[in-house]
């Protein structure tokens, strides 16, 4: 898959599931990053999207599906209410934004 058509398909996957904003962060931005490496993503939702954690294991199977590749999916709210204050502010601080909703 090239890059336009990855991000139409993220697009169209952060407009199903009510994606505010979708980040990638940790080694896929850096050298480090190998054939192996997972994915490790970040979303936040619209205000009204009304998912647990049932949809949330879905999102990361299609997610896993559509990079081809495994994923670590977590939600910016997590993130920001960690109480690993360094890992927290790695993630905030490094994350790549893909896509916002319009």
């Amino acid at each position: 898959m090239d890059a336009i058509t990855s991000r139409l398909a993220i697009a169209q996957f952060c407009e199903h599931w009510q994606i505010r904003e979708f980040y990638v962060f940790g080694s896929v931005l850096r050298e480090d990053f190998r054939p192996d490496s997972d994915i490790d993503v970040m979303v936040s939702f619209e205000v009204d999207a009304p998912w647990g954690l049932l949809e949330l294991v879905r999102m990361k199977r299609q997610l896993e599906t559509l990079l081809g590749r495994k994923v670590d999916l977590l939600t910016k709210k997590a993130i920001e209410q960690s109480h690993n204050w360094i890992r927290r502010q790695e993630i905030l601080d490094t994350a790549q934004l893909i896509y916002v909703s319009r």
